[in-house]
């Protein structure tokens, strides 16, 4: 552990100098604390948490805006992540506060993110799904200057701490790049299946559509790429749906851009004799995996729903104990998962 004493000697400055530096009080020369922050900065310095933490009455709070994970197994899989992050900083008076919503109403984003604004936390980590409705609320807690950390989906309008996840635009090119790998000898058309989704709504599936678009329209001659959207609604008659866009179109593979309904997707192929038709999904659900070792799926994109939401904790954490600023955005690698590679990849992630 670096002690003050240690950057004062490296800084050839007194122990006192040092300390009215990192502690920003009392007077102290240009030269002494350039000399001094040049040293904190080359040594990556940061004050005992412990220490600091323990030494204080002051409880934080950092609110999590989030769809109720008992709707959707992606988001299931994403508050893994919070139990990990409640570990780690509850010794620290960190305290994490979930704050859910339905995940296809908007409304209820709204009606939850009034509740935080009420509780008034220090911090918030928010997926903020619905475009509109977010933009107001992080515009509120502009004003209120209360940092925020959007993670999943990223949205220009606002400026975020950080954003934390993957590039969606790239996402839906790689998506259509595996696609075409599959399907580059066959007749017929790719396409893009929307289930239960509120693609109007949700800029990452906008986004992902269009770079999957964008893929294929700039081939030569351009693909043609069909939309098959199944509202949640309708989802009595998904079966007959698809089955009626897959003949209609002549479709020849499906990129599916969220986690759940690969399994409802594969065995709707399955029943109708089309095991034929090549499927790109995302995640790693433990019926998407089995998918994966049964050959009913193709490729999955790995987007770590988890860590996505541990590290937003992570840097609103460190910005309020001690003013660390964070990366503008912390993008993760967009990692394919095949049947071969799967179980070796979550031994990796296990440990």
């Amino acid at each position: 552990m670096i002690r003050i004493k240690d950057i004062a000697k490296l800084a050839g400055v007194s122990v006192g100098t040092v300390d009215r530096v990192i502690h920003k009080r009392g007077k102290v020369s240009e030269k002494a604390r350039e000399k001094v922050e040049s040293v904190l900065q080359e040594i990556d310095y940061t004050p005992n948490l412990l220490a600091k933490t323990l030494g204080s009455n002051k409880v934080y709070t950092i609110a999590l805006l989030v769809p109720h994970p008992g709707q959707d197994p992606y988001w299931k899989l994403s508050m893994t992540g919070l139990d990990i992050a409640q570990k780690e900083w509850r010794p620290y008076h960190m305290e994490l506060q979930p704050y859910f919503f339905e995940l296809e109403n908007a409304k209820s984003f709204t009606a939850a993110a009034q509740q935080l604004l009420k509780d008034s936390p220090d911090a918030v980590v928010s997926a903020p799904i619905f475009l509109h409705e977010a933009v107001d609320f992080f515009k509120q807690l502009d004003q209120l200057s209360i940092p925020y950390v959007h993670f999943n989906t990223m949205i220009s309008e606002v400026s975020p701490l950080s954003f934390i996840g993957q590039d969606s635009y790239q996402s839906g090119r790689l998506g259509a790049s595996l696609l075409h790998l599959l399907t580059k000898d066959q007749t017929g058309s790719p396409a893009i299946l929307h289930i239960r989704e509120s693609v109007q709504h949700s800029v990452h599936f906008r986004e992902k559509e269009r770079g999957f678009r964008d893929f294929f329209g700039a081939m030569s001659p351009s693909q043609t790429v069909t939309a098959i959207t199944i509202e949640g609604n309708d989802m009595d008659t998904f079966e007959e749906k698809l089955i009626r866009g897959i003949k209609k179109h002549d479709i020849k593979g499906l990129f599916i851009p969220t986690s759940s309904g690969a399994k409802l997707t594969a065995n709707a192929l399955e029943k109708n004799g089309l095991q034929h038709i090549s499927i790109v999904g995302y995640d790693l659900l433990k019926e998407n995996i089995d998918l994966l070792k049964n050959d009913k799926i193709n490729f999955l994109i790995h987007q770590n729903p988890s860590r996505q939401l541990f590290r937003g904790i992570h840097h609103l954490a460190n910005h309020l104990l001690f003013k660390k600023s964070a990366p503008s955005k912390e993008l993760f690698p967009l990692e394919v998962i095949t049947a071969e590679n799967v179980d070796s990849y979550l031994e990796a992630v296990l440990h």
